[in-house]
């Protein structure tokens, strides 16, 4: 692995955080810990929990799986739902565990869930996330208050059908059930916490290369295999990368064409969590490579 300017002591005694963009470098850094250190590497990537997907995703291989624990990948079915609050619970008794646990991932609203707290909101019914699942993303960012549209990633459809959701089930807004969080399950002073800050142009070219391994590594026949359950509506078939192979496999579009489609979907990803974490996650200790 490139090496990492910044990197802090670990003690013995802490959890270890790693946020950051996707293709940084993450998960090659909580791989190296784990082999060092010890501990358990805990996923904190929204899609790199679900089943249908190992090669897009770029979830650990099985090769790096036994090198060290890994948790919370690949446990979820493709069609089930699954939020942080799902996450969080899991997350709970791995922070108690015999094992120091190494949390990775690049899903900023879980680490916030966990190092922040997060409300209690009542469960979304089957049929308001079903009329959610209709209506475009527009319309659904129309129906946000102010406060909520602060607080949220707007250029993301989960984020903003999960906060129309909220206020159709409660009458409330997300940001009002916010500011009603419990205290955290883990203090950032009770952790380590490693943030990547990676330079625009060194993180693009490793995106490039890394979709083209993704390819060569199979990515197009794991998409092929869920064609027939492909549904655009599931968050599991949003991870970034599945569209656009989908479209090539249906005949749709080229493979040069998804390939460029899905590399500029990483990249801008990209740069909708770089902002995010730098907004967020102040507190943490930046890392970066040595070029």
């Amino acid at each position: 692995m490139t090496k990492l300017i910044g990197l802090p002591d670990i003690p013995d005694d802490r959890p270890i955080l790693i946020a950051g963009p996707t293709a940084s470098g993450k998960s090659d850094l909580a791989l190296r810990l784990a082999q060092k250190h010890g501990g358990v590497i805990v996923n904190a990537d929204a899609s790199q929990v679900y089943d249908c997907w190992r090669v897009i995703t770029a979830r650990p291989s099985l090769a790096e799986e036994s090198q060290a624990l890994h948790r919370l990948y690949g446990h979820v079915p493709y069609d089930a739902a699954y939020s942080a609050g799902h996450w969080l619970r899991n997350v709970t008794p791995l922070l108690t565990g015999p094992e120091r646990p190494i949390i990775v991932g690049g899903t900023g609203l879980y680490f916030m869930a966990l190092t922040h707290g997060m409300a209690d909101i009542p469960a979304t019914p089957e049929d308001v996330r079903a009329t959610a699942d209709t209506m475009t993303h527009e319309a659904l960012l129309d129906r946000i208050d102010a406060d909520t549209k602060a607080r949220i990633d707007v250029q993301n459809r989960a984020r903003v059908q999960r906060a129309w959701e909220v206020l159709a089930t409660t009458g409330q807004s997300l940001a009002y059930w916010q500011d009603k969080t419990p205290p955290p399950l883990l203090s950032l002073d009770d952790a380590v916490p490693l943030l990547f800050d990676v330079p625009k142009d060194w993180l693009s070219e490793r995106m490039t290369r890394r979709f083209d391994l993704m390819i060569d590594s199979g990515a197009l026949d794991e998409v092929a295999a869920m064609r027939e359950r492909y549904d655009p509506a599931l968050p599991s078939c949003r991870a970034i990368g599945v569209p656009e192979l989908m479209n090539y496999v249906q005949g749709n579009i080229s493979l040069d064409e998804a390939r460029m489609r899905a590399t500029i979907a990483t990249r801008q990803f990209a740069k909708r969590q770089r902002t995010w974490f730098r907004s967020k996650m102040r507190q943490w200790t930046a890392v970066h490579p040595q070029i």
